[in-house]
């Protein structure tokens, strides 16, 4: 369809529709302040979790609370800005099997915007909210050796973790070209995938380890860099040097996932109802 070769319209296209989406939340305001609240109270939960465990024992894994709380904003924020962008890619099942996505192929605008922008939901922003908090009560309170390298790093693996989870929504959305009924497998790597970031790498079995490492590598999310920013041991003794790769392996992640995306999208036939 060509539609990735066309960034700029495509940016365009999401633009208004997100801007349309927008326009109509803020027509119920007090909807919208609850259901932000109830997204940020719901993630909270998560945290609280966490904040019980260690109300039993002094560290996780090894990790302390403000270290694992700093696993877990990072994890929170670069997930909850990805899921706020394109969250809705988790809907194209649906679009497939009802055959609505014809809609969007007849449109002027790249399908792959049309679907990312659809139903765009502000009330994530609860998500984004709720990580930065606890991403900011950790930076007050682990001790770390900040040096230029680290500052730098920090947002960098934060925009890095950002499209690293793009990269797998959108490949989990041409999987369901196939798959069609895929939405919660899809769902496993997504909000799986940051569910597991948020406890250190150390509570996990080296093979799941290696395979977020190497096969689907959310590591690169935070474990990471994040083990150079807390002076932590690294994961299955990797280099140091990887803790800086982040921004490499979302442009590789993206650029298969537009690869999967376009061939998703030859593979679509329509329903013919």
């Amino acid at each position: 369809m060509g539609e990735t070769s066309r960034p700029a319209e495509g940016l365009r296209a999401y633009r208004l529709i997100a801007a349309m989406w927008l326009r109509s939340t803020m027509t119920y305001r007090a909807s919208f302040a609850m259901t932000t609240f109830g997204n940020f109270a719901t993630t909270a939960l998560d945290f609280v979790a966490i904040m019980l465990m260690f109300s039993r024992v002094d560290a996780l894994g090894g990790y302390s609370l403000p270290e694992v709380a700093f696993l877990y904003g990072l994890s929170s924020v670069a997930f909850g800005v990805a899921d706020l962008a394109i969250g809705s890619m988790d809907r194209l099942g649906r679009r497939v099997r009802d055959g609505t996505l014809d809609t969007l192929l007849v449109r002027p605008a790249p399908v792959l915007a049309q679907v990312a922008a659809d139903r765009f939901a502000l009330r994530r922003l609860g998500r984004v909210t709720q990580g930065s908090l606890v991403l900011g009560y950790a930076l007050v309170t682990v001790d770390i050796d900040w040096t230029a390298a680290k500052l730098v790093l920090m947002p960098v693996m934060l925009l890095s973790g950002a499209l690293i989870f793009c990269a797998v929504f959108v490949a989990g959305a041409a999987f369901q070209f196939v798959a069609q009924d895929a939405s919660e497998v899809q769902n496993a790597f997504t909000y799986g995938g940051t569910t597991l970031l948020q406890y250190p790498p150390t509570v996990f079995g080296r093979e799941l380890v290696r395979g977020v490492t190497f096969v689907l590598p959310l590591a690169f999310v935070n474990w990471l860099p994040a083990s150079y920013v807390l002076g932590r041991p690294y994961p299955l003794d990797l280099p140091e040097w990887v803790a800086f790769t982040p921004p490499v392996v979302a442009a590789v992640c993206c650029v298969l996932a537009g690869v999967a995306w376009r061939a998703g999208l030859r593979s679509y036939r329509s329903t013919g109802s």
